[in-house]
């Protein structure tokens, strides 16, 4: 009976010692796989200093601020004349920066791809190095001006904050549209040419669309389908953020001007904000599922 009970002991001995070996093994994979978003962002933020485009961006968002905000004499008049670096220029940026860093970082990627990481930790580390130094550039680029001249009084204060949190949103918005092209199309010039036509469909298109409808069915009630059609529309959201906060009403366009009418500038304000927020989830989590599904 003594051997027996010694053998068994000898194994319960072993299997303790497996168990703590694949423990402290498990413990050391996790750290590892949650350590792969810091070095693909380390790894980008390096590429971004060497191409300096982002800096670039920077300077002449903080260049631009600078002369219209001399030109204008107040910060309500300058934020106005931004409207337009907001709306067009922060997407544009956002789509070209995404596509083209995708694909000259692509030998990258795959080669962490051979490594046992998991797909969706390196896409975030993808995806948070692409959209936060140009969301910083812009806003830093926005805000200095401002800071420094000390123009920003009480009733400019939240012109100014949605302006910069509708930039900062759009250009999440735009580099999960610009990871999802990327992934798509593995031409550079296709994915150029197809972020070019994005763009274009979502600042200029749009817009025609919306006033299409509104003068086909003008002796309709159009508010509510106006309000689904603006919510299909990231730059439109933006603009109606951004405006519900200012007294010039010549820019609210008709969907703003529906936005205000039908839902108050409070609740407008939330709903607009909401409507940002989901763009901002839906292109990046259909990016990263075809980026999990794709065979490189």
């Amino acid at each position: 009976m003594t051997l027996p009970l010694a053998f068994l002991s000898a194994a319960q001995r072993a299997e303790s010692a497996v168990t703590a070996h694949d423990a402290r093994r498990i413990r050391h994979v996790e750290p590892a796989q949650r350590s792969i978003v810091a070095t693909v962002l380390r790894h980008e933020w390096r590429s971004v200093l060497r191409n300096r485009g982002v800096l670039a961006f920077g300077v002449g968002t903080l260049v631009l601020t600078e002369v219209v905000l001399r030109l204008t004499g107040s910060a309500p008049r300058a934020l106005g004349a931004l409207l337009n670096l907001v709306l067009l220029i922060v997407p544009l940026v956002s789509l070209m920066s995404g596509i083209i860093s995708w694909h000259a970082s692509r030998e990258f990627t795959e080669l962490l791809l051979t490594q046992p990481v998991r797909r969706r930790a390196l896409f975030a580390g993808l995806f948070l190095a692409l959209v936060l130094p140009l969301a910083g550039a812009f806003a830093l680029g926005l805000v200095l001006p401002f800071l420094w001249h000390r123009v920003v009084d009480a009733s400019a204060a939240p012109l100014l904050f949605a302006m910069v949190s509708s930039g900062v949103l759009l250009t999440f918005v735009f580099g999960g549209i610009a990871l999802g092209i990327g992934v798509a199309i593995d031409d550079r010039l296709r994915g150029v040419m197809a972020g070019l036509l994005v763009w274009l469909l979502l600042t200029v298109g749009y817009d025609a669309l919306v006033l299409l409808v509104a003068t086909t069915f003008s002796d309709y009630a159009l508010e509510r389908p106006m309000l689904a059609l603006m919510l299909g529309n990231p730059v439109d959201l933006a603009r109606s953020l951004i405006v519900l906060q200012s007294d010039a009403a010549a820019l609210l366009g008709y969907t703003g001007a529906v936005l205000q009418r039908f839902l108050g500038s409070s609740l407008g304000t939330l709903s607009a904000a909401a409507g940002l927020l989901l763009w901002m989830v839906v292109p990046v989590l259909a990016a990263q599922r075809r980026f999990e599904r794709r065979d490189f």
